[in-house]
């Protein structure tokens, strides 16, 4: 399909390469415009005096097949992308399938039991004994 894709924008770019040859190859209104600059009388001595209904009737079959061809591609892009997304992420899974053996509920051990959460030593000054220790020594008596 990306084949396909490929060969379509190609007759794209052909395609718009000449509708801009065509636009600016017609005749210009009063003798105005960007016709005249790229050319505008040589269409009349290539197709003759009649040639701006051939021109216009191209033209505007250019344009139908421009926009048919864009909306067409836009399309199969689309439909290409979400084909090739999704087998990328279905082998991509596969693999991980794979890699992780699944647990059987049999042999899984069962939860730790929640342990209750331990208190902080106490670092502050309440914690503080408020008399002296009584099995302290005593300090000795300075003699003069």
């Amino acid at each position: 399909m990306s084949f396909i894709v490929g060969i379509l924008t190609v007759i794209l770019v052909i395609n718009c390469l000449v509708l801009v040859l065509l636009v600016l190859v017609q005749l210009p209104k009063k003798d105005a415009g960007a016709g005249l600059a790229f050319g505008g009388g040589a269409a009349d001595a290539l197709f003759g005096a009649g040639s701006g209904n051939i021109l216009t009737k191209v033209t505007k079959w250019a344009a139908v097949v421009f926009f048919v061809m864009a909306l067409l591609l836009a399309h199969m892009q689309d439909q290409l992308h979400k084909n090739n997304s999704a087998a990328v992420f279905e082998k991509q899974l596969e693999q991980k399938q794979m890699q992780l053996p699944v647990a059987n509920p049999q042999t899984t051990p069962a939860p730790a039991p929640a342990t209750p959460p331990v208190a902080p030593p106490a670092n502050n000054l309440l914690s503080v004994p408020l008399s002296a220790p009584t099995n302290a020594p005593e300090a000795p008596a300075q003699s003069k």
